[in-house]
């Protein structure tokens, strides 16, 4: 059974795919080991996850996993989200030129980092524009975890109506989808890694996949891993 590890920007993606890409990917016979959060420096010896993205740190992480794993059934993904990428992520200079075409920008950052690490092993995924997108498939969701809120819901309703996927929602400081959110319920921001999580959980994987097609086109490619062997790579990706 090929095996998979995930690197995950934050708490509440570790949770998502413990709790949903986990047991989905079980049926295609791939085995997703713990999640692991990125890694943002290491210090005497020690690696420290969490809280950070700079590139660096996570590419080391990365590449000493790819060093320990050397079989060629186990594959490598990530989790993290395009709002507010670091500065030192490869190829972002470029993909930046590229704000007004999202779906573009992302899928260059993407080959720019897999060409950057340079193993076939490697599936890099980056969330456009972050992970609160996928709350936007269904925002009535959040009505379970927070009571009074149906005015508040249909303001998100109304935005995410307005775009042709939540994955366009912007990454602007104020206009993210997370921003948007602890914009009608503060009490999220605080709650994310629980509330987050269990919403999508709620809205489920098959919604998401429908209603968000960099998302689906990653789940894809995943799946495929349990019968294929020949991953397919982030060009090959574009060019279908």
């Amino acid at each position: 059974m090929p095996r998979l590890y995930l690197f995950a920007e934050g708490q509440t993606e570790q949770t998502f795919a413990d709790a949903l890409l986990k047991p989905h990917l079980a049926n295609f016979g791939v085995y997703l080991h713990r999640p692991v959060l990125i890694a943002h420096a290491r210090k005497k010896g020690r690696v420290h996850r969490g809280g950070g993205r700079k590139y660096e740190p996570l590419k080391n992480d990365i590449v000493r996993f790819l060093k320990q794993e050397k079989s060629g059934d186990v594959y490598f993904t990530t989790m993290i989200d395009l709002y507010r990428l670091h500065a030192g992520f490869p190829g972002k200079d470029e993909a930046d030129k590229l704000r007004h075409f999202p779906q573009r920008r992302v899928r260059e950052l993407e080959e720019s980092w897999a060409e950057d690490i340079g193993d076939k092993r490697f599936i890099p995924f980056i969330q456009l524009h972050e992970y609160e997108a996928y709350l936007f498939v269904d925002v009535t969701r959040l009505g379970l975890f927070y009571l009074n809120a149906d005015a508040r819901i249909g303001r998100l309703s109304e935005i995410s109506a307005a775009f042709k996927t939540p994955e366009l929602i912007d990454d602007g400081d104020d206009t993210a989808p997370s921003k948007r959110i602890i914009g009608e319920f503060p009490e999220y921001e605080g709650g994310k890694t629980t509330v987050g999580p269990q919403v999508a959980e709620a809205v489920g994987l098959p919604e998401i996949r429908k209603k968000c097609p960099h998302f689906a086109e990653w789940l894809t490619q995943l799946e495929g891993l349990g019968g294929d062997s020949n991953v397919a790579s982030p060009e090959s990706r574009r060019a279908g």
